[in-house]
C-alpha cells in the first residue's frame, strides 16, 4: 500500500487476463480480466484504467501496472482504476 488518504488506500494493481476463465470458481467466460490488489484478486468483466500504466513482469506473467485507487461497479462488473479517492 502506497499513500493513504481518507476512507481508500492508494494501491499498486496489476491487470492479467484471466486464462482460466469458466472453469469452476474462476468466473464465467465472460470474466476475462483478473484484477490484483495486495494479495486480493478480483474476477471481472471489464476494465478500465484512468491513470498511467505499465508492463511489468511477475515471475512467467505480463502484467499491466498501475498505482490508484479501485471502484467496483458490480452492475456491469467493471474494475475502474481512478488516480483521485472515488
Amino acid at each position: 500500500m502506497h499513500a493513504a488518504s481518507g476512507d481508500y488506500l492508494m494501491d499498486h494493481f496489476l491487470i492479467r487476463f484471466n486464462k482460466s476463465r469458466g472453469q469452476a470458481g474462476r468466473g464465467t467466460v465472460d470474466h476475462v480480466w483478473r484484477v490484483f490488489q495486495n494479495k486480493k484478486e478480483y474476477l471481472v468483466k471489464h476494465v478500465k484504467i484512468n491513470v498511467p500504466s505499465q508492463s511489468e513482469r511477475t515471475d512467467e506473467d505480463w502484467n499491466i501496472a498501475c498505482d490508484g485507487y479501485l471502484k467496483l461497479d458490480r452492475d456491469t462488473s467493471t474494475a475502474i482504476i481512478v488516480g483521485e479517492e472515488p
